[in-house]
């Protein structure tokens, strides 16, 4: 089902469901403009999905027409603003969607995320930080990953292993995390951690530049041979341009 008609037949059931006398018109009642308002906001939402970022404003824009208040609404066109790199309008409106909904998580680690996105690395870590006070939130575990992250950013690389052990506590999958913790053991010359964490990330994830230098550190630690040439071969074939690859050839 498309967007469009999934706001069509949402506005549909609105239309119907909020009719109980056949002349009471479904705007005027709070239920009704409600689900309107819902339902122009996930039309936005899956235009933004797509890469639609200008059709993405019109049903956003139906929807703070409906409520100029709304967290939900507000926080959906800031995405929108942020993928058009448009920022000083995206945190215009981040910021109005906290102003409605101080605590939520969802959209403070959304705003961590764009500010990490500029490299505003503090701003993000407080927001993240907000974001993972909530233990009901769903998507935490992405929380602690995001903290971790950006305590590397800001140099902190023991508390980034606490808080990267935290997200792989929440959510074993985290193939971003995976490889920071791997990175980090290899640093440490924890060899055997890292390979396993290296090992976990591989079964979850495509390799890149980054990944693939470390498993041809790690093969060759485990006198796997094999293994490191074919890492070292996909090194050359995909990402020759890289520092990744240049570091690879002065290590041979």
């Amino acid at each position: 089902m498309t967007p469009r008609s999934a706001l069509l037949l949402v506005l549909a059931l609105v239309l119907t469901g909020c009719v109980t006398t056949g002349k009471v018109n479904p705007m005027d009642t709070r239920q009704g403009r409600d689900q309107a308002r819902d339902a122009y906001i996930q039309l936005g939402l899956g235009y933004l999905k797509q890469g639609e970022t200008e059709r993405a404003k019109v049903p956003l824009k139906k929807a703070l027409e409906l409520n100029g208040s709304d967290a939900d609404a507000n926080a959906a066109l800031a995405l929108v603003f942020q993928a058009e790199g448009e920022g000083d309008l995206a945190e215009q409106q981040f910021r109005k969607a906290l102003s409605a909904r101080p605590g939520d998580a969802r959209i403070l680690n959304n705003y961590g995320g764009f500010l990490y996105e500029r490299k505003r690395y503090k701003e993000a870590y407080e927001k993240f930080s907000q974001a993972s006070e909530d233990s009901l939130y769903p998507e935490r575990s992405r929380v602690f990953e995001n903290l971790g992250i950006t305590a590397l950013m800001l140099g902190n690389k023991a508390e980034a292993r606490q808080l990267l052990d935290k997200a792989l506590r929440l959510n074993r999958q985290q193939p971003r995390a995976l490889l920071e913790m791997a990175e980090l053991s290899y640093e440490a010359q924890q060899y055997v951690p890292a390979r396993d964490y290296y090992e976990r990330f591989s079964q979850l994830s495509e390799q890149n530049a980054r990944s693939l230098l470390l498993g041809t550190r790690l093969a060759k630690l485990f006198d796997d041979k094999n293994r490191a040439a074919s890492y070292g071969l996909q090194l050359k074939r995909l990402y020759p341009g890289t520092p990744e690859y240049q570091q690879y050839l002065s290590e041979q």
